[in-house]
């Protein structure tokens, strides 16, 4: 439905990925290949999905990922979105290039609906701007900071140029006969507004030259930042600390030592560096080498609520979804976001029943079917803030 609704240019940007895209392929290939063993016979009208994301409840372990310039889907769709999830009890991640500003979604969605809201942090060049970006998040309430580490170069994605987009948005030559296939679109982002970097606002009137999203980001993005930089971080954000990008082991002890209080397996949808192992097959290394000591996300290639149960199973205290909700987004709006939630939680409630667990807590690795071997020292999966 999305696809039919968009522009090509707008649905490849938010349904591609770098290069040859075969990160983005096997990031659902991962999901495949994970084979699940049911119990039967047992008494699952009842069933209990609560459970615990980043040291406090939410409904299912479910929580929406960060997806930049969601607004070129749908008005302002950061906000649709979120509002979909606040309704629901899902925790939301704003992106640093979102269309809806930090303090919009704050008071549309924290303030007045009780929503749990992350930050994703771009790492820019700009040191004042960045300090800016924390302090904003700070002073808004956000409940953590996501900092993405996979971004030291801007992915290579061909689709955007092949489609004459870029951002922030304005048409040309190449783009404008896509636009016109789309009435509907078109006059809805007339009527709007075309989206901009709500929150990059500094970065823009700084001097932005042309070329559009990938010169603003090959320029900005600092290709500097380490794990110098990040404990300086970690010293002026004194809520929750989440670094969002990591695929290795030692990466992951070394978050940990670093303070961090979540990590992320994330290989960023297959949107940065083409032919990255997929998120959900690094992730039994990372919980394992995380050890219990701060919980384990993962972000990547969830399209389905089984897929839930999948990364619950191989040590995630939870999953984050981002394409699946804009896709719903783009279509209509809170509504369609919702639509897309709505789905997610249907079949997540259903897989739990089929595979016979009424708990979070039952969903454990010997529901692993025998042909998927997890690495040795496999971890289950972590229960609370404290491992137990």
């Amino acid at each position: 439905m999305a696809r039919r609704r968009l522009p090509r240019a707008m649905f490849d940007f938010v349904d591609g990925a770098a290069e040859d895209e075969i990160t983005l392929r096997d990031n659902r290939a991962a999901f495949e290949r994970v084979r699940l063993r049911p119990r039967v016979l047992v008494d699952v009208s009842r069933i209990d999905t609560r459970a615990e994301l980043l040291g406090a409840e939410a409904p299912l372990p479910l929580a929406v990922a960060p997806t930049g310039m969601s607004g070129v889907a749908w008005p302002k769709a950061e906000l649709e979105i979120a509002r979909a999830a606040a309704k629901r009890g899902i925790p939301y991640t704003l992106s640093t290039p979102a269309s809806s500003s930090i303090e919009e979604v704050a008071r549309e969605v924290g303030e007045k609906l009780g929503g749990r809201l992350w930050f994703q942090l771009y790492v820019l060049r700009d040191q004042a701007i960045l300090d800016k970006l924390v302090a904003r998040a700070l002073a808004a309430g956000y409940e953590a900071l996501f900092v993405t580490v996979d971004l030291a170069a801007a992915g290579k994605r061909e689709r955007d140029p092949r489609n004459g987009l870029v951002m922030p948005f304005r048409p040309n030559r190449t783009n404008i006969p896509d636009l016109l296939s789309r009435p509907g679109w078109l006059l809805q982002m007339i009527a709007g507004g075309f989206p901009k970097f709500a929150n990059l606002v500094d970065l823009v009137d700084a001097g932005a030259q042309p070329g559009g999203i990938a010169a603003i980001v090959a320029r900005e993005l600092d290709a500097s930042f380490d794990w110098g930089r990040l404990a300086r971080l970690r010293e002026r954000w004194p809520k929750k600390l989440v670094v969002k990008g990591l695929l290795r082991a030692d990466d992951a002890e070394r978050a940990v030592r670093e303070g961090m209080d979540a990590i992320v397996v994330s290989n960023h949808g297959g949107r940065q560096l083409d032919g990255a192992i997929a998120s959900l097959d690094a992730l039994p290394e990372v919980v394992r080498a995380a050890g219990g000591r701060v919980p384990v996300l993962l972000d990547s290639g969830v399209r389905r609520g089984a897929d839930i149960v999948k990364a619950r199973l191989l040590g995630a205290q939870g999953a984050m979804v981002g394409r699946a909700t804009l896709y719903g987004a783009a279509v209509a709006g809170e509504q369609g976001a919702a639509h897309a939630l709505g789905i997610l939680i249907d079949e997540f409630e259903r897989a739990m029943k089929l595979c016979g667990v009424r708990t979070i807590a039952e969903i454990t690795p010997d529901l692993l079917a025998p042909e998927y071997t997890p690495p040795r020292r496999f971890a289950p999966p972590l229960l609370s803030e404290e491992g137990t």
